[in-house]
């Protein structure tokens, strides 16, 4: 060795010596860096160990089937009771089954695996799976977190809702089934507004919310919803508050029993008069609808949320893993499991709708029948136009519908003076009723004619509870898990502050006017920015990270090579399929002007009424922030004006220690591949950036392990990225 290296002047003087990485590996033997690590003391290796130091003593779900039913929880929300049943009856039934199965396929399956698989990989949250596989595209991570923020902002109120009628269901007869009765002494009338809509309709504007009539009017506080939505954030805080070994139990009530409430819900449908008249209206399919393209971008759009891509959840969840779980089966098993969710609940729904539908049928046909009836008795129209086997006492529809023609036929000229409806069943499945509308009005009013109605309603917004918190519980994790990962902050200090600073942001949407503003927020805060997040995710691992790079980092963590079929969907189908949804949206947005439903109390009807400027600032201004942190992240670390985490380390020895210094070193330096034995002290939880030359490649690295005098060093097998750079 020369005589004035800096390792001859270590061992001659007390003094702190830094020396420049190069210079050590230029005095080091050849290593196999994946048989050695740094060793310090000169005791013996155990690779065993190393591993498990490598933990960081990350939390880890209990067992496989805990975190398969954390990842259906958050998967399987909300969305697949009411949207997607909405979105079928829309948009043709059976027809739109069939461009949502070929996205799954093509857009689903594909980047839920890739979300399962680098959160599993690098084993940190959002912003730091994405700081390591690509520092200038870092603020994905960031934008994923105040998009999650901004759901859970608005989600959380729908869970409030559930818990008011919740416990509004304990009494018989439900509150919504008839409409109150004003008293003025001795005289009795319907409350007005309730008498131009319905009883579930007034209870659900009126009672619960008691909106106003349009997003300018505030009206203040309903102390009722602001009580709910305290308690939903406190049941969320609890269980998120010990982290995933408390959520993950939470998740066997949570996941499972909005299943038994549904196989419930859909054995009670089905028994009930005109449940196969809605099954059937489902599975006829409208082929006409197949060729609009607005319905496979509303496809696509469902796939997209159904399995909360981009959200940061999905890869919360998953890096709680251990290295060699199956995330590809997981990823195949959620997807259907997902699917089949959302088929069993249109199932449920159609069976309820299409009782419904016979209800509100039935009582068309004999309102309609009453106006024929006094038409006769005024001789405004003849009995001979009454065919001889209607029988006005057990009149059916399809006597109706006979009796209706023939009017309609004879009195052409003056029919529309009569004011008689057609009375079609078809024309009542056809009803669309979207989102809130479909849980608090269509369902709650077809739970009115069931027998035992309280019970069904306890467990149907029992199911919604579960529902939306199993949801929320991902949506938690994909704010905390990655802030805990990169602050070091504790769990509990940050799930009580988060859950405090919702509560009171979220007092916006339990004003009178609030549903106004969960609807704004439920359109626009989160569809763009999510788009814009998951192409960035695809195109940051497919085209800047490698795809081949990648699969082969696959291979080794799942002991298989990934079907090509991926491959190809990575690479090109999907960043397609998303770009192409995206502009669809963004068409949509500048096309169709911003707008809402608002309740208006005279007219007892929704209105569509424009949002004002100011609410449109919001729109836009929500739509920006979160789509901000992209280019900032991507200017300041472009041009270095912060680092991203990615630069090398010098290494200061004094009396057989070691310490690592971080220091700006250019970015082709030796020193990333420098890995330390210490995970507390690691600069970067991931594996190293080898490249990669396809399989059964050599890696120039690879050498034979040479024993190195006391201090020896070398480098890390990839399959422990805690310990690695």
């Amino acid at each position: 060795m020369p005589k004035h290296s800096k390792v001859t002047q270590r061992e001659q003087s007390t003094e702190h010596v830094t020396e420049s990485v190069a210079d050590l590996l230029a005095l080091e033997e050849p290593v196999d860096y994946r048989q050695s690590v740094l060793n310090v003391a000169g005791e013996n290796w155990n690779k065993q160990q190393d591993v498990d130091d490598t933990g960081e003593d990350r939390p880890a779900w209990n067992n496989k089937l805990q975190y398969i039913l954390a990842q259906i929880g958050y998967s399987v929300g909300l969305g697949n009771v009411w949207r997607f049943p909405y979105l079928c009856q829309k948009n043709g039934g059976g027809a739109y089954l069939v461009p949502y199965l070929v996205l799954l396929i093509l857009i689903g399956i594909p980047l839920f695996f890739l979300e399962l698989a680098v959160g599993q990989r690098i084993r940190r949250g959002s912003i730091g799976v994405w700081n390591y596989v690509c520092p200038r595209l870092g603020g994905i991570g960031f934008a994923s977190c105040l998009v999650c923020l901004f759901v859970g902002l608005y989600y959380n109120v729908i869970i409030g809702w559930s818990i008011f009628y919740f416990f509004k269901s304990f009494q018989y007869p439900l509150p919504w089934s008839e409409c109150p009765v004003i008293r003025n002494g001795t005289v009795a009338t319907v409350e007005p507004e309730c008498d131009k809509s319905s009883a579930t309709t007034y209870f659900w504007y009126r009672d619960a919310l008691d909106i106003s009539d349009s997003i300018n009017e505030s009206g203040g506080l309903n102390w009722r919803m602001t009580l709910c939505l305290l308690a939903a954030w406190s049941i969320v805080g609890l269980a998120m508050i010990k982290g995933i070994q408390s959520s993950g139990k939470v998740m066997y009530f949570s996941s499972l029993f909005p299943y038994v409430v549904l196989i419930c819900f859909l054995v009670r449908g089905l028994l009930l008069r005109g449940a196969i008249d809605g099954i059937l209206h489902m599975f006829t399919p409208k082929l006409d609808k197949m060729l609009d393209l607005q319905v496979w971008r509303e496809a696509a759009t469902q796939v997209f949320f159904a399995l909360g891509l981009g959200f940061g959840g999905v890869i919360a969840f998953s890096s709680y893993n251990k290295q060699d779980n199956n995330c590809h089966f997981d990823a195949a098993l959620v997807s259907f499991i997902n699917f089949f969710t959302s088929i069993l609940a249109t199932l449920v729904v159609f069976a309820v709708l299409g009782f419904k539908a016979n209800v509100m049928n039935e009582k068309c046909v004999v309102e309609n029948a009453e106006k024929i009836l006094g038409y006769l008795n005024t001789d405004v129209l003849s009995h001979a136009l009454i065919p001889p086997q209607v029988n006005f006492s057990h009149l059916t529809a399809k006597d109706y519908t006979e009796m209706y023609g023939v009017i309609k036929t004879v009195k052409k000229d003056h029919f529309d003076k009569l004011g008689l409806d057609p009375c079609l069943l078809e024309d009542e499945l056809n009803k669309s009723v979207q989102g809130t509308g479909l849980a608090f009005i269509a369902f709650t009013e077809a739970m009115t004619h069931f027998p035992a109605s309280p019970f069904w309603s306890v467990m149907f917004f029992l199911m919604l509870i579960n529902l939306g918190l199993g949801s929320m519980i991902g949506t938690m994790a994909g704010i905390t898990t990655p802030i805990i990962d990169m602050f070091k902050v504790r769990k509990e200090a940050l799930t009580v502050g988060c859950c405090i600073f919702a509560f009171f942001v979220g007092l916006i949407f339990v004003q009178r006017s609030g549903n106004y503003f969960v609807n704004m927020f439920d359109d626009y805060s989160a569809t763009l920015p999510l788009t814009l997040v998951v192409i960035l995710e695809n195109i940051a691992v497919a085209w800047i990270y490698g795809t081949k790079k990648f699969m082969q980092e696959l291979t080794e963590m799942l002991g298989f090579r990934p079907y090509r079929f991926y491959f190809y969907t990575w690479k090109y189908i999907s960043p397609i399929c998303m770009a192409g949804l995206m502009t669809a949206s963004v068409i949509q947005l500048a096309v169709s002007p911003p707008g809402y439903n608002a309740w208006i109390r005279e007219e007892a009807a929704e209105k569509y009424l424009y949002y004002p400027k100011w609410a449109m600032g919001v729109l836009v201004s929500l739509i920006i922030l979160a789509t901000l942190p992209l280019p900032v992240v991507f200017i300041l670390r472009q041009f270095h004006l912060v680092s991203d985490g990615s630069n090398a380390l010098s290494v200061t020895y004094k009396k057989g220690r070691i310490m690592k210094d971080i220091s700006n070193l250019e970015d082709n330096d030796e020193t990333r591949f420098i890995l330390s034995k210490v995970p507390s002290e690691t600069p970067s939880p991931m594996p190293t950036h080898r490249s990669y030359l396809g399989p059964g490649s050599t890696s120039p690295m690879e050498m034979s392990s040479v024993a190195n005098g006391r201090y020896s060093s070398g480098y890390l097998t990839a399959t422990t990225p805690e310990s690695e750079l």
